[in-house]
């Protein structure tokens, strides 16, 4: 089955594109790869490390969710503790990634290995010692660090006991978090993102993303509405504590590149009736809210009056308003996966709520084993419109396709899948810059070196150019190994993009 439908991709990826060559990108564009220190690092409770939201989620599978349980019970699996155990094979691993050629490395800081419980006056300096290692072994390679401050991994403690960015007080905690690394690495990182994928938790109804993204655990017994609103106060405390930190860091350092990140789907109607086109103008104002805010340090017309409409978010001060519109963004950081299709038939444009009722099947489109839609032409499209909207830099800080890939007898890992997906993506992002005129810094696919799925917990699901031997199951012997998407890759950094084939 695995060949088959490999085949089968190979078939729709190859379309025009064979002997294809691409585009040239600008001089000092940032190439490289991302991660999350969550899902690589391991080490979970080493050197003063406290217990982040990520440490107590269990492994899932394409259609079994990850558990979040109460604390680390006794008998089951959780990933992320050893993950690949980045936080012991650093060296060896941006070694590999060097020899890539890569311009550029994305991660996070894990912030319990700096603030254990979250709500400490004092870091951990072991936390703080770890990363300025991480950082120096990246430039001795030529490596620019581009850094996620807070990535899924929110300290438990602060989840437990505020009940997550629902209070005010994380704010401060937050800031306090910023300000110590902003000062720490000033002359070791320059690229800095403040929350990843904020516009996540628009899915107030997905219990896993409000978890990771805002630290919200919901109690049984809450109704839409309750989640809906709790979820439009803690993105709007979100937004304030990266404007602040947006405006510590520029005093800091000014010449500090902060964006935000955003998970950016650009929406269209399945079919052209009107109530299609106005449901995907809705839909998009409910996800791209948070990132007009970052950018414009306002909200828009049509969210403030949903939020009038509905009576949510009543604490929103005068100050907040000011500090929003002193502390946007320097740059867009976004990923992309996939296009979303919604269709009325099931919700009307006004009644929207929940964004997955609207979402319908694209029947021009393949999908990945995870159900994943594949829209190479989407990339541009997303560029597009981001450039549109904001007139801002783009940094594409994900993109990626998980797969599962076979080991060879001989060790060798033929991915031509991913070749094939990373090649057609690759080329609609060129087209947007050199045809289009976008403004974009770089470009990063996700999980570069295989690493633990934040949506699964599972290590098959993989998206990497190094393969690393793990299973879901934990076993293995973490040895890594360069697939076929290796060597491909580092042609095409070579040849700053013109080489493709």
């Amino acid at each position: 089955f695995l060949i088959c439908r490999m085949s089968f991709e190979n078939a729709y990826f190859r379309k025009d594109v064979l002997n294809m060559t691409g585009y040239t990108m600008p001089k000092g564009f940032l190439w490289g790869g991302a991660v999350a220190a969550h899902q690589l690092e391991g080490a979970w409770d080493e050197d003063g490390k406290g217990m982040s939201v990520a440490d107590v989620m269990t492994v899932g599978s394409a259609t079994k969710p990850r558990e979040i349980t109460d604390g680390v019970i006794p008998g089951k699996n959780y990933p992320n503790h050893e993950a690949i155990d980045f936080y012991h094979h650093y060296k060896g691993d941006i070694k590999l990634m060097a020899e890539m050629g890569f311009k550029a490395f994305r991660t996070s800081i894990a912030w319990t290995r700096i603030f254990p419980k979250g709500d400490e006056e004092e870091p951990n300096e072991a936390g703080l010692k770890f990363y300025d290692d991480l950082f120096d072994e990246c430039h001795k390679y030529g490596i620019e660090p581009v850094i996620t401050l807070s990535h899924f991994e929110i300290p438990y403690h602060l989840v437990k006991e505020y009940g997550g960015f629902t209070n005010r007080k994380l704010i401060d905690y937050f800031v306090r978090f910023a300000r110590v690394c902003f000062k720490r690495y000033k002359n070791k990182v320059k690229y800095w993102m403040t929350f990843n994928e904020i516009d996540n938790q628009s899915a107030f109804n997905n219990d896993f993303l409000m978890a990771t993204n805002s630290g919200i655990l919901f109690k049984d017994g809450m109704t839409d509405h309750d989640k809906e609103a709790a979820m439009y106060q803690a993105g709007h405390y979100e937004l304030v504590a990266s404007a602040l930190a947006v405006k510590i860091g520029h005093k800091i350092n000014p010449n500090f590149q902060i964006g935000c990140m955003i998970n950016y789907s650009p929406v269209r109607p399945l079919t052209p009736s009107s109530d299609d086109v106005l449901l995907a103008d809705k839909w998009e104002q409910r996800r791209d809210w948070f990132s007009d805010v970052h950018v414009f340090g306002e909200y828009p017309n049509a969210v403030e009056a949903y939020i009038e409409r509905n009576g949510y978010r009543p604490d929103i001060t005068d100050e907040d308003r000011i500090v929003l519109k002193e502390g946007t963004v320097d740059y867009v950081g976004f990923s992309y996966y996939q296009t979303t299709t919604v269709s009325s038939e099931k919700i009307k444009p006004d009644d929207l709520t929940d964004l997955a009722k609207a979402v319908a099947k694209n029947p021009t489109l393949m999908r990945s084993d995870w159900g994943w839609e594949i829209d190479p032409e989407g990339l541009r499209i997303a560029l597009n419109q981001l450039q549109d909207r904001y007139h801002k830099p783009l940094f594409i800080v994900e993109n990626g396709l998980g797969a599962y890939d076979k080991v060879e007898a001989d060790g060798s890992i033929h991915d031509d899948y991913r070749i094939d997906y990373l090649r057609n993506h690759i080329s609609e992002m060129e087209k947007a810059v050199e045809l289009d005129g976008v403004n974009l810094m770089g470009y990063l696919p996700w999980g570069c070196i295989d690493l633990v799925s934040a949506g699964t917990g599972q290590m098959d699901k993989r998206y990497g150019f190094i393969y690393v031997d793990k299973n879901d199951a934990g076993e293995g012997t973490l040895t890594r190994s360069r697939k076929d998407s290796f060597f491909w890759y580092k042609k095409v950094i070579e040849s700053n993009g013109q080489d493709l084939d």
